[in-house]
């Protein structure tokens, strides 16, 4: 054995002596750890990804993917209308947001199994299908991990806050988690929570007691080296990074967007956080997850999706445009999903229950084509027609707009080399 093995390693050989591993045995696992797959992340044409999220399962039929001629218990009430992309129709309520389609690939084939909320949900954030065994980490925390900082802004953001467990970092160190705003954009008066510095405490005492901190850190990380240390340590060094930054103040301000904008995304919940969402990636945020909504309409889906799909059409409708019009569309790959679909039949309550068989999610900008279909659902919304999307192909071709290799192993705990995604592939149809 080499004398530059370390001590741990020693440690180690007596270990696996003692459940039953020889030398040989332990030296050939050492060998394939080494071996584990670490590609570089290079940035792609996504710059920065934001992911928005639509919580409950929103109904393909009545949004995306709408079946004017089906029969009316599947077609269900609503009517549909043209975008601006021959041959391919929206809901109704999606008056705005079809005059951009040609700037959108709308995926009417996405399908995995989870008719559950929680594990539906888990596939659409992690890549992963839930396992007893692991906790994966979320597509922003993986982004987190991959790349460096970013200006003075946090790297993967919230708004308003994490969503969900699975949004979270997973198996990974929780100095990759994200930062949630914590508050709705849309409220009066809104204030991103300890943004700013307290009262009595001016810049010079400020720069004492940040000085003080290092100090105080360098002691404890030569005593121990712990996740736990090292996520104090990054996330005070995000705050003062932003505390100090007059950029990354602003960039969460809304009152400095001109009326006008603020007007023209919407003065409510799905306007507000789209217009901050567009702030934060144009200041450096890699990765912004937003959730608007409820769509778990098992009862009456007419009234569901009118209340929800207005808002959200003006918004995200005036959220393209704006990111066309400032430059950052080709540099900013903007998602809409939800955890599943609805079932092809309306109930006996005007509504349609889970569904994961077949659903639709929307992708813009970023390198992602735009006037493209891709896939397609049968005539009746039930099933996969053509080009069935996997949850591991689409969370593989973000990941690949961005710059990350999706078979890249991290490791977990125990010295597990995990992928990032397990098994996807990049659909280039969905590509420029």
């Amino acid at each position: 054995m080499s004398l530059r093995q370390s001590r741990r390693d020693f440690l180690h050989v007596g270990f696996a002596g003692g459940i039953g591993l020889t030398l040989p045995d332990f030296l050939r696992m050492k060998s394939a750890q080494a071996e584990i797959k670490k590609y570089e992340s290079k940035e792609g044409t996504a710059k920065s990804v934001i992911f928005i999220y639509l919580p409950g399962g929103a109904a393909h039929q009545e949004t995306w993917d709408p079946k004017p001629y089906a029969p009316v218990e599947y077609r269900g009430p609503m009517g549909s209308i043209d975008t601006n992309v021959a041959g391919v129709r929206f809901n109704e309520k999606l008056a705005k947001t079809a005059k951009i389609m040609d700037k959108l690939t709308v995926c009417r084939s996405m399908s995995h199994g989870e008719a559950a909320h929680e594990r539906g949900t888990h596939n659409m954030f992690t890549g992963y299908r839930p396992s007893p065994a692991l906790q994966f980490p979320s597509m922003g925390s993986v982004v987190t991990h991959e790349f460096g900082p970013k200006n003075s802004m946090p790297q993967y953001v919230c708004i308003p806050n994490q969503p969900n467990e699975f949004a979270g970092t997973g198996y990974l160190s929780s100095s990759f988690a994200p930062f949630s705003v914590g508050a709705d954009p849309a409220s009066n008066g809104f204030k991103v929570r300890d943004l700013n510095l307290p009262g009595g405490v001016d810049n010079n005492r400020f720069t004492r007691r940040r000085s003080l901190l290092s100090a105080v850190n360098e002691h404890f990380v030569s005593k121990e080296k712990a996740d736990s240390l090292d996520a104090v340590d990054t996330f005070y060094k995000q705050a003062y990074d932003m505390v100090s930054s007059k950029a990354s103040q602003e960039a969460f301000d809304l009152d400095k967007e001109d009326a006008k904008v603020r007007d023209a995304y919407g003065r409510n919940q799905a306007g507000a956080r789209m217009l901050l969402s567009r702030r934060l990636v144009e200041a450096g945020a890699r990765f912004v997850t937003m959730t608007y909504g409820g769509w778990d309409m098992h009862d009456r889906i007419q009234t569901g999706i009118e209340r929800n799909v207005p808002s959200f059409d003006q918004a995200f409708s005036t959220l393209i445009t704006d990111l066309y019009d400032r430059g950052l569309l080709d540099s900013t790959l903007v998602c809409v999903c939800s955890e599943f679909g609805r079932t092809p039949k309306i109930n006996g309550t005007a509504g349609r229950d889970h569904w994961p068989k077949v659903f639709s999610v929307v992708m813009a900008g970023g390198g992602i084509k735009g006037g493209n279909v891709y896939g397609s659902s049968d005539a009746i919304a039930s099933e996969p027609e053509d080009n069935p999307l996997s949850v591991m192909d689409w969370a593989t071709t973000i990941y690949h707009c961005m710059g990350i290799v999706a078979d890249k192993e991290l490791m977990a705990p125990g010295d597990r080399p995990i992928e990032i995604v397990d098994g996807g592939k990049v659909v280039k149809d969905l590509l420029v």
